[in-house]
């Protein structure tokens, strides 16, 4: 008789790294090819007349996730089809695993075009008692319960783009495992929302809260 795992994973991400730690960089499109070959910029980007000269403003943001569940959150993908992404010098092992979306605040349309984020899935740091046990290699992916997988607001394609998005007061939404590719214990805290005001120059990030949608 084949044993099941019993219990399941739980994706939790952190609402205070976000809050503490997002900002307004704007960059010329030279130093962003590499992302823009992954799809990560805004579709104005892509235009035939853009030059390596030009400007793009993007919303830069961190993400720490944690498993709380009680047994490893592993890809949904085989081994054998994880891609190479040369921007991050690794192997991602989910298409989506993070969905990100610029809202306006009075009436919740998306004014930015989400990011779908894929990711290498490892164990950046744990709880106390808990061992590390997954790299971000070709090999083994995954993140265990009770430790972290981080990634910091300065890495290729940790933003939205909003070069061609007004000042004023917006959502920024994070969902993880967005299209519940993988069981979890519970779906209800999966999504971060922000309150953002953007001045046109910079921005202030304010009431990041896990919610259920």
């Amino acid at each position: 008789m084949a044993v099941a795992r019993a219990g399941l994973p739980d994706l939790v991400p952190d609402p205070h790294y976000v809050q503490a730690a997002t900002y307004v960089q704007r960059s010329h499109l030279y130093s962003l090819r590499c992302a823009a070959e992954e799809s990560c910029l805004a579709s104005s980007a892509y235009k035939a007349d853009t030059t390596d000269y030009d400007i793009r403003v993007l919303l830069r943001f961190p993400q720490r996730v944690k498993n709380e569940g009680t047994v490893d959150f592993l890809p949904n993908r085989p081994r054998h089809t994880w891609e190479w992404h040369n921007c991050h010098q690794h192997y991602h092992s989910m298409d989506e695993f993070s969905h990100y979306d610029l809202l306006d605040a009075a009436t919740g349309r998306k004014v930015a075009e989400g990011h779908k984020a894929s990711f290498c899935l490892e164990d950046t740091t744990c709880d106390f008692g808990h061992l590390k046990r997954y790299a971000c290699t070709a090999h083994t992916q995954g993140l265990s319960p009770g430790c972290y997988d981080t990634y910091n607001a300065d890495i290729d394609c940790q933003w939205i783009d909003i070069t061609d998005v007004q000042p004023g007061k917006y959502i920024l939404k994070l969902q993880v495992n967005p299209n519940y590719l993988i069981q979890e214990s519970d779906f209800t805290n999966n999504v971060i929302r922000c309150n953002i005001h953007y001045t046109g120059q910079y921005v202030a990030t304010t009431n990041c809260k896990i919610t259920q949608s």
